[in-house]
């Protein structure tokens, strides 16, 4: 029997355990910054699928070792989950794990427990079927990425000193293979007027008239920016409008506006910045890139500005053509080579430090952060078979 039927046939007789390993890792509430239940029971599940070695990191990160080569591999998904929403918009208990139908039901099943569930199944085949010589591998349960996705990496990265040849990032593709996104910014203008009494607006500087005037062009802004071929256009919006004054009978002296920013190829935190500093200019405003800083469930106090790079990996390079070669092998067809519309940890991992990034993962990104989330079985069966084989091929 040849690597890919072993690997297919483990895939399958494990695809139990995988979904119910899922299903343990949806009961536990994990925001962002409140993952130590998930952190421990996944580093339990690490430990009992046979990992050489299993850690959490000062982060928070649950980082498994399989294999001690010089060729150093990994594969990443984030163990935070949005919170649950209108209750009313579920048609099931969101924390329930329930599998039922062909599905793991649940907050998390999609974005992202899913993709660790399937990596530790993968691990777990991988110590049965044998290491490929001269490789290290790495399996990340990364922490805080929906509340600053890439600061977890940049923290495996530059403090934990672990720098791989590649990352294989296990979000939702709807097991397609991913090699890019846009990034993104966060921006926000505040405006200094000067207050009057009501009955006298004359006599002041209304802040609230800068920053909708301000707002009125970012609109036209959006209208302009550069677009992509593969990644698409770059947007800016307006996501939020704050403003105060001394009194509802006095002009408004300060308002705010925050700006949610796409970044497409080409487009960087530099050129988004200026753009929106030349429609304030003349007025009394500040232009602020903001910065992210939270303290981890370890009490660490980490952070980095809200800058998060347009990524993307050509068709040609190495890490792509070997995802392609293994899904051909484990699904005997082409995969479809999209992109995500949101966006990963990839922006530090390829964004910042430049290492290679190819997505794969169970589940479909439109459920993500919906009501109603869940992911097939089937899915996990494949995403722990594509991991498995992914790594021999590579």
């Amino acid at each position: 029997m040849d690597k890919v039927e072993k690997i297919k046939l483990k895939a399958e007789e494990y695809s139990g355990l995988t979904a119910k390993n899922l299903s343990e890792l949806i009961k536990i509430k994990g925001l962002s910054g409140e993952e130590k239940g998930t952190a421990g029971v996944l580093k339990a599940m690490m430990e009992n699928a046979g990992f050489d070695e299993v850690k959490i990191d000062g982060l928070g990160n649950v980082i498994g070792r399989i294999g001690n080569g010089k060729r150093i591999i990994a594969f990443d998904g984030h163990i935070d989950t949005v919170d649950l929403g209108n209750l009313d918009a579920w048609n099931f208990d969101p924390l329930g794990g329930e599998i039922k139908d062909g599905f793991v039901h649940g907050r998390g099943s999609v974005d992202q427990l899913g993709g660790p569930a399937a990596f530790v199944t993968a691990g777990k085949i991988i110590k049965e079927i044998g290491i490929p010589e001269d490789m290290t591998i790495y399996f990340t349960g990364s922490v805080m990425e929906e509340d600053c996705d890439g600061l977890c990496w940049n923290y495996i990265v530059e403090e934990e000193k672990i720098r791989p040849e590649c990352v294989v990032v296990t979000e939702p593709t709807n097991l397609n293979i991913y090699r890019g996104h846009r990034g993104r910014m966060e921006i926000e203008v505040s405006f200094y007027g000067l207050s009057s009494h009501g009955s006298a607006p004359e006599r002041g500087k209304n802040a609230i008239y800068m920053a909708s005037k301000a707002a009125l062009e970012i609109e036209k802004l959006n209208e302009k920016l550069a677009s992509d071929p593969f990644l698409g256009k770059g947007t800016v919006t307006v996501t939020e409008f704050i403003s105060s004054s001394p009194s509802l009978c006095a002009v408004s002296d300060f308002a705010k506006i925050h700006l949610d920013r796409r970044l497409t190829w080409g487009e960087d935190k530099e050129l988004a910045l200026e753009q929106v500093r030349e429609i304030v200019e003349g007025m009394n405003a500040k232009v602020e890139l903001l910065n992210y800083e939270k303290t981890a469930y370890t009490g660490l106090n980490y952070g980095m500005e809200k800058y998060y790079p347009t990524w993307k990996i050509e068709e040609s390079h190495h890490v792509i053509k070997s995802g392609v070669k293994a899904f051909e092998g484990v699904f005997g067809h082409a995969p479809k080579v999209d992109k995500w519309t949101f966006s990963t940890n990839g922006v530090t991992i390829n964004g910042k430090h430049k290492i290679p990034v190819i997505g794969f993962g169970p589940g479909n990104e439109e459920l993500a952060h919906a009501p109603n989330e869940k992911v097939p079985v089937e899915h996990l069966l494949k995403a722990s078979a594509f991991y498995a084989m992914f790594c021999y091929e590579y």
